[in-house]
């Protein structure tokens, strides 16, 4: 099987020194194993992607050395098929609308108590289930939409290939409803989510190795979820460490001092920027 892998990021800020960690690790895998290595521009938030950014991020990518197979593919080109998949669960029974605002959330799951700390999923506090129902007539279009976590998950697995963590991770179906939730499949404001999309451009892209950041870890218990019900190949997951600042917090797009272009301007070069991460 020839590998295909693939760094897709959004054109909401600059690339700082984790997004270079993320694009070499993918890029070099590719290219050890004479495989293809694609790009993916993640442009689902209207609000916050920017043409400036994703003209920045390529330049960036282009001066670390780093080539693609493709041309770049753009998640906001794909809404139609967001919007099948979303049919398609709809239709099952699987998703409902929900309305609550993140502090109707809160309202619902109540103050802990003390020394008590709310069960938290990838997505932050689990959803308590406060509008759970049955779906019933067309899809609405003007809401958030959640996927019913314990009527969707059954037992699955998937193959994780980071440093200490080798082999093959089993996950229980009755774990998903109290570690991850009903998570959001849709928002309102841009008509799917970064999970869903996610899978179905891997999907449809032919990528069979997903290099990512152990901060998703959880997240890709939710994406093989989603790749049973919507019957889609399963990549090969590698989760691999973090780039942090010296205080060891994770570096963001708010890390504005790391940024690449800011190397490049103090005179930095592709090497150098290798030499910094360790590769």
């Amino acid at each position: 099987m020839a590998v295909v892998t693939r760094f897709a990021p959004s054109p909401t800020g600059p690339l700082h020194l984790g997004h270079a960690f993320a694009a070499i690790t993918a890029h070099d895998m590719a290219r050890a194993a004479g495989g293809r290595f694609l790009l993916r521009i993640e442009d689902i938030d209207p609000q916050r992607s920017k043409p400036l950014w994703r003209a920045q991020l390529i330049e960036d990518l282009t001066w670390l050395g780093l080539t693609w197979d493709e041309a770049p593919l753009c998640q906001s080109d794909r809404r139609a098929l967001y919007v099948a998949a979303l049919d398609d669960l709809w239709s099952r029974g699987l998703l409902y609308p929900c309305r609550c605002s993140r502090r109707d959330i809160e309202q619902a799951l109540g103050a802990p108590q003390e020394g008590v700390s709310l069960a938290e999923g990838p997505d932050g506090p689990v959803y308590p289930g406060r509008c759970r129902c049955r779906p019933e007539g067309p899809r609405p279009q003007d809401q958030h939409l959640r996927l019913n976590i314990a009527a969707a998950a059954r037992e699955t697995r998937f193959t994780e290939t980071a440093p200490g963590l080798a082999g093959e991770i089993r996950t229980e179906a009755e774990d998903y409803p109290q570690s991850i939730g009903d998570i959001v499949l849709a928002r309102k404001d841009f008509g799917t989510s970064y999970h869903l999309s996610v899978v179905l451009d891997d999907a449809a892209q032919g990528i069979t190795h997903v290099t990512r950041g152990a901060d998703l870890f959880e997240a890709t218990r939710i994406h093989v979820l989603l790749q049973d019900l919507l019957d889609l190949p399963r990549p090969v997951y590698h989760h691999h460490a973090l780039i942090r600042d010296a205080a060891g917090r994770r570096l963001a797009k708010r890390d504005d001092a790391r940024a690449l272009s800011k190397y490049r301007a103090e005179g930095a070069g592709p090497q150098d920027i290798r030499r910094m991460l360790g590769l």
